[in-house]
Order: C-alpha cells, then sequence, then structure tokens
C-alpha cells in the first residue's frame, strides 16, 4: 500500500477560468470525438495514463466503459498534433433538477507531448467546453460547477496547471492506495 494525496478542485463560475497565454501550435487542434467507442476511449486512457498508474478503469468491461460514454454531458476531447492523438480530456456531467456539475473525469497528453506548453492550452480548452456544455446538451440545466481531482501519483506539473487556470482546492484527502502498473496489456512483454 501506498498513501497518495488527492486534491479536489473547483470552478464555481466561467469567470473564474485563467486562460493560457500560449496558443496550440499552427500544426495541432482539439477535436470533439463524436460517438467514440470503448476501444478508441481507452487507447487514449492507457496512452496517457500507462507512466501514471492510471489503472482504475483498466478492470471495467466494453460495456461499463461504454455506459459511461453514453451518459448525457458526456464528452471526449482530444488533441492531434500533425494529425495523431497526443492528449485528451473526458467531461462527465451529474444534474440535479436545477443544475449541472461538469467533472473534468480524465485530463491528460501522452508522455511525448509533455514538458512543451501544451497541457495548460488544453487545459483552457477543457475549462471552456465544460463550462459552455449546456449550449451543446440543452436538455440539462446550466453548468454551476467544474471540478476535478488529482493525485500524488499524477506528473509534477498537474497541480500547478490546475490552479494556475483558476481551479481552487477544495478537499485534501490522504489514502492507502494499492498502485498498480497501468502499463500492463499495454504491450506484449518480450519473451527472452
Amino acid at each position: 500500500m501506498t498513501q497518495v494525496t488527492v486534491n479536489y478542485l473547483q470552478q464555481l463560475s466561467p469567470s473564474e477560468v485563467i486562460p493560457s497565454t500560449r496558443s496550440l501550435p499552427s500544426n495541432a487542434r482539439i477535436e470533439l470525438a463524436a460517438e467514440i467507442s470503448p476501444e478508441f476511449s481507452r487507447f487514449l486512457y492507457q496512452s496517457v495514463g500507462s507512466e501514471l498508474n492510471w489503472a482504475d478503469r483498466l478492470d471495467s468491461t466494453r460495456a461499463q466503459w461504454d455506459e459511461v460514454l453514453r451518459r448525457p454531458g458526456s464528452e471526449t476531447w482530444v488533441l492531434y498534433i500533425d494529425g495523431s492523438p497526443k492528449g485528451y480530456f473526458e467531461l462527465v456531467t451529474t444534474s440535479t433538477a436545477t443544475a449541472s456539475d461538469v467533472e473534468i473525469f480524465y485530463f491528460g497528453l501522452f508522455p511525448e507531448a509533455t514538458g512543451h506548453g501544451l497541457g495548460a492550452v488544453m487545459l483552457t480548452e477543457a475549462l471552456q467546453r465544460a463550462w459552455e456544455l449546456h449550449s451543446r446538451w440543452p436538455q440539462l440545466p446550466a453548468v454551476a460547477r467544474v471540478w476535478l481531482h488529482t493525485c500524488s501519483l499524477d506528473g509534477p506539473a498537474a497541480l500547478p496547471n490546475y490552479q494556475a487556470r483558476g481551479l481552487k482546492i477544495y478537499r485534501t484527502e490522504v489514502e492507502d492506495s494499492q498502485v498498480r502498473d497501468a502499463s500492463v496489456g499495454l504491450w506484449p512483454q518480450p519473451t527472452t
């Protein structure tokens, strides 16, 4: 068991978004993956999370994975550079009769895309897309809160990036966690 610190961050108004001063390079775009398949979603999840111990969804069946993707207000946005995926964010919405909460359920870059300032640009986009979700899902109530969580196993730039974009910590927990190697199954193991 490993002790893991989990920080929960939120914004309560779109005015709290602090946009990145950077912009995407001309060979990059962030695009909604409409009707995303569980296979592509799992590929994105493993490509980002294999080095960050993201393993919580790896035991999900295809049907369970698909159920999350098909919830009203769920969206996956993919960062492409020169036509290849290099990162993504997944939005998942929960609603009451009067308000919607949008969680940035997953957010990250492929290992080769980190360290180039793309995370700040992509997070700005994620926050803006989350706050305007009601315009794409008019059957849902307006967004009242955007939130996410990060932990001490995530990359060292994660928490500073979230705070620099205007997200504020509202709760911190320390928990014992069984850390799993998230790269298992990503590539076949070499035979000796």
